[in-house]
């Protein structure tokens, strides 16, 4: 046992004085080595994020939403494409109708104008016709300046000698001659003036010169 002289390491310091060197107790050792312990467990125990299920089936999901984006994309660059081609295929249509319609124009103005020509000719071959008709005689007895007109007139074939022509006062029948032949052949002429009646028989058609 120690004398009260003596001094003992686990004395208080005397009063005035504080010692420099900490007191440890026992239970702060342990405490601060369990802190110390837990936090060396924990630290090696931390699981990394990116290997759990949750991350990694956000990331599978993430993957498919891409791939999808994609196909999507794609898909959606092909229809713009074909809408692109169909609208200068549709433009291209448009330029191909107007033409068209401009060449059908000019068509339908060339054809109207030919249609108007040929009935321009039409009339004209009509008209030719018409005076060629009453300026020629044929088989019969005619009265100048009612049936045929004033003038000399052909035969427009060779005649025959049974071809027999005369011209006789208009009214009179026949009776009263002014002048008749018999050819015999050739193509003869007459000359007819108006108020005379003119027969022809045989000789085929005679044509106004």
């Amino acid at each position: 046992m120690l004398n009260r002289t003596e001094t003992d390491p686990f004395d208080a310091p005397p009063a005035g004085k504080r010692s420099r060197t900490p007191i440890w107790t026992a239970a702060a050792v342990a405490a601060a080595l369990v802190l110390f312990a837990g936090g060396a467990v924990t630290g090696a125990n931390a699981v990394d994020p990116t290997s759990s299920e949750a991350y990694v089936a956000l990331e599978k999901e993430r993957g498919e939403t891409a791939a999808d984006l994609k196909a999507l994309q794609e898909e959606y660059d092909t229809l713009a494409g074909g809408i692109g081609e169909r609208e200068s295929d549709v433009a291209q249509r448009e330029v191909d109708v107007a033409k068209s319609e401009g060449e059908l124009e000019e068509a339908q103005a060339k054809l109207e104008k030919a249609q108007a020509k040929l009935k321009e000719r039409e009339k004209a071959v009509a008209g030719a016709e018409a005076e060629k008709a009453a300026n020629t005689i044929s088989e019969g007895t005619w009265t100048v300046g009612v049936d045929v007109e004033p003038g000399t007139y052909r035969t427009t074939d060779d005649v025959r000698s049974s071809c027999y022509w005369g011209i006789y006062v208009s009214g009179t029948n026949s009776e009263d001659i002014v002048s008749n032949g018999i050819p015999g052949g050739g193509r003869p002429s007459v000359t007819l003036s108006k108020g005379q009646d003119f027969t022809t028989s045989r000789c085929g058609t005679w044509a106004k010169q």
